[in-house]
């Protein structure tokens, strides 16, 4: 079946009526969410936003449970100090996937130190630069330029010019842009 253009925005009549209904034949008889399902959403949305899987994400939950805190918030920054999340909030690529494959690939350096690891985890003073390469810079610069009007997390100081990042301060929970309650995510987590 053919769809118009029409049904390429939100206006289309036949997604429209479908876009609220749960998947599957029955979808009209589900009823509430229960308190596990909600935490488990929770969850999977952090999960997702940062594309983990479940062992890599429970193995952060557990190093955030040995530091003393707030285990939720801890996790939050845990999540956001992974060498791909920086490189995609710098904006020296378009996703995080296509951040995972910079890293991958070798253009990302560490302190001066390659690094082909995308879930390392940047500390205060990290210096995150580029591959000396035209392939690299090239790369980083049309990314940049593509986005002029992007704006750096305040706990990220970057250099266009070159391009390179120093990491100058720890995520607060007002940097961590995720709709997402990390209370319910630590009660899932912990049971």
């Amino acid at each position: 079946m053919l769809k118009g253009i029409r049904c390429e925005t939100a206006k289309c009549p036949i997604e429209k009526k479908q876009r609220n209904l749960a998947p599957g034949m029955h979808s009209w008889r589900r009823g509430r969410a229960s308190e596990y399902g909600v935490r488990l959403r929770e969850k999977q949305k952090v999960k997702r936003y940062y594309g983990l899987y479940d062992g890599q994400f429970m193995r952060y939950f557990h190093e955030a449970e040995r530091i003393k805190g707030n285990t939720g918030q801890t996790l939050l920054q845990l999540l956001e100090r992974r060498l791909d999340n920086v490189v995609y909030k710098l904006n020296f690529a378009a996703s995080r996937k296509s951040a995972r494959q910079l890293i991958l690939h070798g253009h990302i350096y560490v302190n001066g130190r390659k690094v082909n690891i995308s879930d390392r985890t940047v500390k205060i003073g990290d210096r995150i630069t580029l591959k000396k390469s035209d392939k690299s810079t090239k790369r980083v610069k049309d990314q940049l330029e593509s986005n002029p009007n992007f704006v750096v997390q305040t706990w990220l100081q970057l250099d266009r010019e070159k391009p390179e990042a120093t990491i100058v301060a720890m995520p607060t929970r007002d940097d961590i842009q995720i709709p997402v309650d990390e209370q319910l995510v630590v009660e899932f987590c912990s049971r």
